[in-house]
């Protein structure tokens, strides 16, 4: 598993999941595997991970996968947390996923897979760094990011995947969220990119720097960046090309959504590093850019951050 890598969004789901296979559990479940419905018990103290005993806080395995997550999703919204012992940033996220799968108190549940007791379903779900959230809604995956963001930006996210779920948060649950954002979340699933920048550009022009929308319309110039290219070539022309700065941009933007930031922040901190005038200024933006699609606080992109000065300065 890599560092976290830049939120996705439906369209980055669509096409790459392929739960066709794990809709039939195995017919002898392993002998670890939780009951289905029942709540798992919590790790070792302190450890942040594992999840704590509650009615909306399940543990997953491949075995009770169709009755826990797919056919639950028929009637309420389930939020996969995949995770592991030995991952950092999952006892950073993980109690404040199980925090707010309490306060909305059933109106959406808490689903904790293993990556390391349950590979295949990690590898159903592309999942290509820890920790990674995905919604599911009706069977489906339907939204998801990777990495540790803010409280603040989990709850709008949650709260969007209540209402795309059709159903309601209880009265305190959460902050109100912008209807926009839902609609921007819905074109860019629908693969309709300029009625979603539609959408954010109508928050920004009420709340200019509104983080989501900020964040929205810079997945939206990465999906457009890479739309229709061919991957190996892309990245034959970079390795060819090392000072072809086009080439290294859009290489950068491969590595980006491929789960690979800490080699896309790399690749463009080295250019600024080797480069001046406009080339060096056209990879400072462009870096600016990808910051602002993953979450800031972010370790990957502190260290970018700070990295990105050193070669500035």
């Amino acid at each position: 598993m890599s560092q976290p890598n830049p939120r996705l969004t439906a369209a980055s789901l669509a096409g790459a999941v392929d739960l066709s296979s794990l809709r039939k559990p195995p017919a002898t479940p392993p002998a670890a595997a939780q009951p289905a419905g029942q709540p798992s018990p919590s790790g070792p103290a302190g450890n942040g991970s594992a999840p704590a005993a509650s009615a909306h806080v399940i543990e997953v395995t491949e075995a009770t996968f169709q009755t826990e997550i797919l056919e639950r999703s028929l009637t309420i919204p389930v939020v996969i947390d995949f995770w592991a012992e030995w991952c950092g940033p999952c006892k950073q996220l993980s109690p404040v996923l199980e925090k707010l799968a309490a306060e909305a108190d059933g109106a959406w549940i808490l689903a904790k897979i293993d990556v390391d007791a349950n590979q295949r379903l990690a590898q159903a779900f592309r999942v290509q760094s820890i920790p990674m959230v995905i919604a599911v809604v009706g069977g489906q995956p339907v939204d998801a990011f990777a990495g540790v963001v803010p409280e603040a930006q989990l709850r709008q996210w949650l709260d969007a995947v209540v209402q795309a779920g059709g159903g309601e948060l209880p009265e305190g649950a959460g902050p109100e969220v912008d209807p926009r954002l839902i609609e921007a979340e819905d074109h860019v699933a629908a693969g309709d990119f300029d009625a979603a920048e539609a959408s954010f550009r109508s928050i920004l022009a009420d709340q200019p720097g509104e983080p989501m929308a900020t964040s929205g319309l810079a997945q939206l110039d990465l999906f457009r960046r890479l739309d229709a290219i061919d991957p190996d070539a892309v990245m034959a022309a970079a390795q060819q090309s090392p000072d072809d700065v086009p080439a290294q941009l859009l290489a950068a933007d491969l590595e980006f959504a491929s789960g690979q930031a800490p080699e896309a922040f790399a690749r463009l901190i080295d250019l600024v590093r080797r480069s001046s005038g406009e080339d060096r200024d056209a990879a400072r933006e462009h870096l600016l850019g990808l910051f602002s699609i993953a979450a800031p606080d972010d370790p990957v992109v502190v260290k970018a951050r700070r990295d990105l000065t050193t070669a500035l300065f």
